[in-house]
């Protein structure tokens, strides 16, 4: 009995053992659960809630516009209309009313938005990542005020109507790259618009209300409603008068040399305000996703080629180069330097773009004639460790921090890496990579004294109160000031480029009374596959500064890939800036210090009078039209015998010339020789055989020299012997 009862203890001991264990556990796992709950799961739980309880609608901002420095507007944000849904009181609206139904109103939401019935349903019916009906949704955006009226009369409670906006380019491809464009969201995607997208975007408002289980608006609640801050004006540096100008000359460049691409930039070298930049093919912001092409092909487009793209300068580097030996005191003005047309280097020759040579050359002249043999040799007296140190030191191998997004850093070859043929070759332009815009901030220092200065787009940031005050928020203050030259140096330097306006390659830009300083440079462009250069591929550029003595306006000219005949700086670069400079200067009233009539006159272009003896006076008015002669009408009914100058005379546009007729086939036959230098091989035939002579050519490139003087009068049918040239200018 004893030992039962003993039995019976243990039992129940143990029973009450096993089940203090048993409730322990679960209190454990209860606690535990309870923990994961409320702390590990909380802000998840809490999220489900709040989805649950609440109804959320965003209003968006209107974006700020993107001003010209005049305060003309570039970027606009149109006023349209955006349709929200309050998911829960349609729900709840459908739910009391029995007239209408999901699939009605979807029918008739499709029908005023041009939208299919299965694209509204997606919408009504959209779920949030939860598994949970979503409280709200976003129907459309950027409807016309007809288009959201329509909605509107439909009266269902819970369809919200709110103002929106429509980003307008106001000029179309005008400044394209460079303000770039928004997605369908109104977020910046290229350009100012995704630079400085966290000012213009604004702050979104929202409307939340709190709601009961059937999803209707509990009337107790306040809505919690916050006004949208619209976002800020961007006022840029670019003037749009001389933007115009850009846009103007590249169009023509890229349409005259059949070129891939132009770039141009112009600005204020004295603080780095980036006055035009325009690249040329471009694109309509308006409208960027152009069908049918890929999205390569777009952000090709897109791309700001003037701040992403890489290119070896060619001779406008030698810029860079003659400031370095200048400064390191390698050179004098007068030194003496001999061209023979090549200079042999660790056994391998480099040749000068001149390949007959300039012969005795004094600095200034290997400036003014760009010649390679000159710059090689400068670059043995530097070596590599000082070149490169002044290659950084004007900021290449690395971004100038443009506010523009896309940057190139170029390429800079080692120091360690430099063999004596590599630095002859940097020293004239080859081998190493810039971007246009770090080209420029280089050149712009021997316009400023010597002092380098970051480019940049952003004037200064700005919004309006309520009595539309302008109220200034930030302006640009990021100059990286740093003097890198000294300032004798670059007045100095300034003086040798300016004749090579006056004087040597870049005479097509010479304007009398500017003083423009400037350098052309012609550079085949490297095979990307590796391996040499390309044949026929070239690109053609021009850097000016004017007035030499005290420079106001920088312009940097590229022409990518022109029509393999005539690619060389000094011919097609430099026309564009001489137009670039006159219409800049007149438009920002900078004055000349020579006549009117010098002026003008330096601005016409040179015109070879044709022949037009023994033609019919019709064809022979027309002929003279087309070459921008002017003329009294003669006569009509009989040829023309004689004109005045004769036939080959270079004259300036406008020219009157003198008509005689006659009945008889007989007339006189004599012609001038023109001037041909810097002509191709083409052009210059083509001149000739009007003119009635014949010509013999010896080499390849450009006309540097002719037989017979210019003004001399010859037979038709002379010979005329030409020298061809290819230059590196």
């Amino acid at each position: 009995m004893i030992t039962r009862k003993y039995r019976d203890k243990v039992i129940i001991k143990r029973r009450l053992v096993f089940a203090l264990i048993f409730f322990i556990i679960v209190f454990s796992l209860l606690i535990l659960r309870l923990f994961n709950v409320q702390v590990i799961l909380s802000s998840k739980y809490k999220k489900m809630a709040i989805e649950q309880w609440t109804s959320e609608v965003k209003i968006s901002a209107k974006r700020g516009r993107i001003l010209d420095r005049n305060e003309k507007e570039l970027a606009i944000s149109g006023n349209v209309f955006r349709i929200d849904l309050d998911l829960n009181s349609i729900r709840s609206y459908l739910h009391n009313n029995k007239a209408m139904n999901m699939d009605i109103l979807s029918g008739k939401l499709a029908n005023d938005l041009g939208k299919t019935k299965e694209e509204i349903n997606k919408i009504l019916n959209y779920k949030l990542p939860s598994g949970a009906l979503a409280g709200s949704a976003n129907l459309v955006r950027r409807v016309p005020k007809e288009v959201a009226d329509k909605v509107a009369s439909l009266k269902v409670n819970g369809i919200i109507i709110s103002p929106d906006t429509k980003r307008y380019y106001v000029n179309d491809n005008f400044l394209a790259q460079v303000i770039g464009h928004t997605n369908s969201d109104g977020k910046g995607l290229t350009g100012v618009e995704l630079q400085y997208d966290k000012y213009l975007a604004g702050m979104p408002g929202r409307r939340i209300a709190e709601i009961d289980k059937n999803s209707a608006n509990l009337d107790y609640t306040v809505s919690e409603f916050s006004k949208p801050e619209n976002g800020d004006d961007v006022v840029l540096t670019v003037d749009k008068g001389i933007q115009e100008f850009a846009e103007k000359s590249a169009d023509e460049a890229l349409k005259d040399n059949k070129a891939k691409a132009v770039s141009i930039i112009v600005e204020n070298p004295k603080n780095g305000e980036i006055l035009a930049m325009v690249n040329k093919p471009d694109y309509n912001p308006n409208d960027p996703w152009e069908k049918g092409k890929s999205f390569d092909e777009l952000q090709k487009e897109w791309r700001n080629r003037a701040v992403s793209d890489a290119f070896e300068p060619g001779s406008i580097f030698k810029v860079v180069t003659a400031t370095a030996a200048m400064e390191e005191k390698l050179v004098k003005e007068n030194d003496q330097f001999n061209c023979s047309g090549s200079i042999t280097i660790a056994k391998k020759i480099i040749h000068c773009w001149k390949r007959t040579g300039h012969g005795a050359e004094t600095f200034v002249d290997i400036i003014k004639n760009s010649c390679n043999v000159g710059f090689a040799i400068l670059g043995q007296r530097l070596g590599a460790v000082n070149l490169n140190k002044w290659i950084k030191l004007f900021g290449f191998g690395q971004k100038t921090g443009v506010d523009l997004p896309g940057e190139s850093n170029g390429i800079i070859k080692p120091t360690n890496k430099i063999g004596p043929v590599d630095l002859a070759t940097i020293a004239f332009g080859q081998a190493n990579t810039v971007s246009m815009v770090q080209y420029l901030s280089a050149f712009n220092a021997i316009a400023n004294n010597g002092v380098w200065v970051r480019p940049h787009i952003m004037k200064k940031i700005v919004h309006y109160d309520s009595n539309n005050n302008e109220i200034t928020d930030k302006t640009y203050e990021d100059y990286g000031e740093k003097q890198i030259v000294d300032k004798s140096t670059a007045e100095q330097l300034r003086g040798y480029l300016e004749k090579v306006i006056s004087e040597g390659g870049g005479k097509k830009a010479y304007i009398d009374g500017y003083h423009i300083a400037g350098k052309t440079g012609t550079a085949q462009k490297p095979n990307p596959n590796g391996g040499g250069y390309e044949a026929g591929k070239y690109i053609a550029s021009f850097a000016g500064m004017a007035p030499a003595n005290d420079p106001q306006i920088s312009v940097l000219i590229s022409i990518d890939e022109p029509d393999p005949s005539n690619y060389y700086a000094g011919q097609i670069a430099t026309p564009v800036a001489k137009q670039m400079f006159s219409d800049i200067f007149n438009y920002l009233n900078i004055k000349a210090d020579a006549s009117k009539d010098d002026i003008e006159n330096s601005m016409l272009n040179d015109v070879v009078v044709p022949n037009v003896r023994g033609m019919k006076s019709e064809d022979a008015y027309k002929i003279l039209k087309d070459n921008n002669l002017s003329f009294d009408k003669v006569p009509s009914g009989g040829n023309i015998t004689d004109i005045t100058p004769l036939p080959g005379a270079t004259v300036k546009e406008g020219t009157k010339v003198i008509l005689y007729t006659g009945t008889t086939p007989n007339y006189n036959s004599n012609v001038e020789v023109p001037d041909l230098s810097g002509m191709n091989k083409d052009k210059a035939s083509e001149i000739l055989k009007n003119l009635g002579l014949n010509c013999r050519f010896t080499g390849n490139g450009i006309v540097s020299d002719q037989d017979i003087a210019e003004g001399s009068k010859v037979q038709k049918g002379t010979i005329i012997n030409l020298d061809l040239e290819i230059t590196g200018d």
